[in-house]
C-alpha cells in the first residue's frame, strides 16, 4: 500500500475554519436532517465554501454508516454516511473526518453534506 502524504495547508493551498454566522437547517425533503447555530464554514483553496455541522445537531437516527472512505492530504482519512430518504442518491451524501490532520482538527465531530443533495437553509440572526 502507497504511504499517505500529509499537506499543509499554505499560501498556495489556504484552508481556513471560522464559526458560520447564522442558524442553518439542512432538509431532505420536508425533513429536517440537522439544525445548528454552531456550524463550521471551511473555506479550501478556490473549492466552495463547506459547512460542517456538530454531530450533536445531526438527527443521525436518519443517517446509515457506509463502508466508504477516501482520502484528503490535507484533512486525512474521511468516513461516509448515506442518506436513506434519498434513495440511491443518498449514496455517501455526508462525510466526517474523525481524527483531521492538526491544521484542521476543528472540524472533528463534524459532519458535512452535500450541497447537491440536500437543502440548506440558513436563518438569519435576530
Amino acid at each position: 500500500m502507497a504511504e499517505r502524504r500529509m499537506l499543509i495547508p499554505d499560501a498556495s493551498h489556504p484552508i481556513t475554519i471560522a464559526l458560520h454566522p447564522t442558524r442553518v437547517e439542512v432538509r431532505v425533503g420536508d425533513r429536517v436532517v440537522a439544525d445548528t447555530e454552531a456550524a463550521l464554514a471551511l473555506r479550501e483553496a478556490s473549492y466552495p465554501v463547506v459547512l460542517y455541522i456538530p454531530r450533536a445537531d445531526v438527527d443521525m437516527a436518519q443517517l446509515r454508516a457506509s463502508n466508504h472512505r477516501s482520502y484528503c492530504p490535507y484533512k486525512g482519512e474521511a468516513g461516509y454516511f448515506d442518506l436513506p430518504a434519498l434513495g440511491e442518491a443518498g449514496a455517501k451524501a455526508v462525510w466526517t473526518y474523525e481524527a483531521p490532520y492538526a491544521a484542521v482538527a476543528e472540524i472533528a465531530g463534524h459532519l458535512a453534506f452535500y450541497p447537491d443533495r440536500v437543502t440548506f437553509v440558513e436563518h438569519p440572526a435576530g
